[in-house]
């Protein structure tokens, strides 16, 4: 190995750690807002009450691959109603 190759692998090895290093500050911040609570009455209650409003990992899969749901399906009508009232004008 030259010691190109040996800085190209030491920089490679350093970026790794950060991103490990962003992977548990990623945790922490999200550890942080599960725990949140929000003022109802006179008592605190949780913002988010179940997992699925925390994190829809459903939703984020569905986007990935493509696949449309009611929700984004609605969302694309208004657009194109949109755009097709100021056609209109």
């Amino acid at each position: 190995m030259t010691i190109s190759e040996y800085e190209l692998r030491l920089k490679a090895y350093r970026i790794k750690r950060l991103d490990e290093q962003e992977f548990i500050y990623q945790q922490a911040w999200a550890n942080w807002q599960v725990q949140a609570t929000k003022q109802q009455g006179k008592k605190q209650v949780p913002v988010y009450s179940t997992f699925k409003k925390f994190f829809d990992k459903e939703k984020f899969e569905n986007e990935i691959l493509g696949i449309e749901t009611s929700d984004s399906a609605f969302k694309k009508d208004n657009k194109l109603i949109n755009l097709m009232k100021k056609a209109n004008k």
